[in-house]
């Protein structure tokens, strides 16, 4: 039975494994750029988003297996549970996790950054000349990449070297969940130092990016259905480009070599100012069909069309979901600011939660029959994810006030790429640290364990509480009884995580205020979008304002369903095209009157 329980759960690991590289797939499919898209970089890219994604995606699955040793109805630990068997299960758990988390700092730190220089090495015209060659590329780059490789080093043998925690007056470093942590070795610390430096960096990254993304996905999402369907867009741009084109004949062939009218040269430009307007709406109708694009962008363009009319539905579930995130973060933070066992020494570590978090509440429930909780825990880190992404979208890579980089669907260059696959895996990070600490620390460190609270006969039993259910309590880090040491199990990532915060104190103090930083810019940035609309692409939106107005992109609402259904068909109604145009002429017209 033990052996079908694991089992199962692996299995439906590997299921989200395989989801979450669909995932990367089509996000690096439709935000890179086509004319230059590189194998190499996609494959990094597609390889660095899916180890991330995996590494935060296993903590179900280490809830699970951690729980599935308990019988929490009883507070007992099931009869196939011996210490070997669970030993076992903490051994494979640290395995996948230390691996997961070294290939991440791996990716982020050195192969990212080789596949950039990589990338800017590249030279046309000196490849087709023969004066570049493959490995004068890998020399290039690899030179560039020694500092990171440096860098790496350093960060390994300082945490290799820095002292562990030592206990200060009122840490409560004599607790036994605190001495494991710091009976770690001196290569487990390492690793420790080195991802707590990542995750650090990571939360104030995801204080800027993640935060705003929060607020702004959901009204996005209600804001953004589209008015005409690219099909209808690209049959009236075509008709309309060639009506303009046949009248700029008919003008030019007046003159028969002879200077034209005041009125017609007026025409004349005017129709040649129309002329370019077309080209670029032309242009956009291309890029919304997914023109010249592969089959994964046109297969997206096409869900995208069957889901459009859910976005206003869920644009106003998600708002309602991140506000119930937003709440369940603040009331842990103000409970770790008043209860926590050892305040700054430890990064404010709870002991066990004293205020009622609706969303810690759902998960600790729902773990109760698995895989529901992991389902849940999925959607909410796409929503953490694509918050992320629209965050970064948004504010662009910048160096202080400088725009380096844009992110944009379909124009995203192979470096703003890279880089902002560093970002996200760095965002991730923090992620981690937000999900297992505020949004559900309870499920995160024991998920549904209890133990029964009732005097041992001899140290290892196990009290029975079967006739007494008010003695059945939740498993938390404080729980100070043999009863509770024999039969509680954390969660492998919860002491990862609390490891860090202990060994190394500044690292848990800025990522846990840094939670606080999140809530005001989240708070900020969403009362600002409910009196403005957002803008997804500042500089694309400059850039075409006026082609917005011009194709009636934000209309009226009514005709957004028949624009859905024919991005869906791939059809445009021949009617609208030749009504369109006939409106254009006669607009002409009148304006030549005048």
């Amino acid at each position: 039975m033990a052996l079908i329980e694991t089992t199962l759960i692996w299995v439906v690991y590997a299921v989200v494994i395989a989801i979450i590289v669909a995932i990367a797939s089509i996000f690096v499919y439709v935000y890179q750029t086509p004319r230059e898209r590189s194998a190499f970089v996609t494959i990094v890219s597609i390889l660095t988003l899916t180890s991330l994604l995996a590494t935060i995606l296993l903590l179900p699955v280490d809830v699970a297996l951690v729980s599935s040793t308990t019988s929490p109805k009883l507070g007992r630990r099931k009869e196939w549970a011996t210490g070997d068997n669970v030993d076992s299960i903490l051994l494979t758990l640290k395995i996948v996790y230390y691996t997961l988390y070294s290939l991440d700092a791996l990716l982020c730190l050195i192969v990212v950054p080789f596949t950039y220089f990589f990338y800017e090495e590249y030279d046309e015209v000196a490849t087709e000349e023969g004066d570049q060659t493959f490995g004068s590329r890998f020399w290039a780059a690899s030179k560039y990449t020694l500092g990171f490789v440096a860098l790496v080093v350093i960060v390994f043998v300082v945490g290799f070297f820095v002292p562990v925690a030592k206990d200060h007056q009122g840490a409560h470093y004599d607790l036994d969940f605190f001495k494991k942590i710091l009976g770690e070795n001196h290569g487990e610390r390492a690793l420790t130092f080195g991802l707590g430096l990542l995750m650090t960096i990571g939360t104030l990254v995801y204080v800027v990016y993640t935060a705003s993304g929060f607020a702004l996905l959901p009204v996005a999402l209600i804001k953004s259905a589209p008015s005409i369907s690219a099909p209808t867009l690209s049959a009236n741009t075509a008709s309309a480009l060639e009506q303009n084109r046949e009248r700029q004949r008919q003008l030019e062939g007046l003159g028969g070599g002879r200077d034209l009218s005041t009125k017609d040269r007026r025409e004349l430009e005017r129709l040649k100012i129309e002329e370019r307007t077309l080209k670029r709406r032309e242009r956009l109708a291309a890029e919304a069909s997914g023109e010249d694009q592969g089959w994964i962008v046109k297969a997206w363009i096409k869900i995208e069309a069957v889901f459009r009319p859910l976005k206003l539905i869920g644009g106003l579930f998600l708002m309602l979901v991140a506000i119930l995130i937003w709440v369940s973060m603040l009331l842990t933070g103000i409970d770790k600011v008043k209860n926590s066992i050892c305040k700054s020494h430890c990064g404010y570590i709870l002991g066990h939660v004293n205020v009622f978090n609706p969303i810690n509440w759902i998960f600790v429930i729902s773990s109760k029959v698995f895989p529901i909780d992991y389902i849940i825990f999925l959607l909410l880190v796409i929503f953490f994810f694509a918050s992320s992404v629209v965050g970064i979208a948004t504010v662009g890579i910048r160096f202080l006030w400088l725009r380096l980089f844009q992110i944009r669907k379909g124009h995203t260059s192979p470096q703003a790429l890279l880089i902002t696959t560093v970002l996200l895996t760095l965002i991730v990070l923090a992620i981690n640290y937000s999900v297992a600490m505020l949004v559900a620390p309870q499920y995160s460190h024991y998920g549904p364990q209890t133990f029964c609270d009732r005097p041992l006969r001899f140290p290892t039993d196990q009290p029975d509480c079967s006739n007494d259910k008010s003695k059945i309590i939740p498993c938390s880090e404080v729980s100070s009884s043999q009863a509770a040491a024999n039969v509680c199990t954390p969660s492998v990532v919860s002491t990862f995580i609390d490891s860090i915060t202990v060994n190394f104190s500044v690292f848990g103090a800025v990522c846990f205020w840094s939670q606080f930083a999140f809530l005001a810019v989240y708070l900020l940035v969403f009362i600002t979008t409910l009196f403005r609309a957002p803008k997804l692409d500042e500089n694309t939106l400059d850039q075409d304002a006026e082609e917005e107005e011009e194709e009636g992109l934000l209309a009226s609402t009514g005709r957004r369903f028949g624009a859905t259904w024919q991005d869906i068909t791939g059809r445009a109604k021949q009617t609208t095209g030749t009504r369109n145009d006939s409106r254009r002429q006669r607009d002409f017209e009148a304006e030549d009157d005048e």
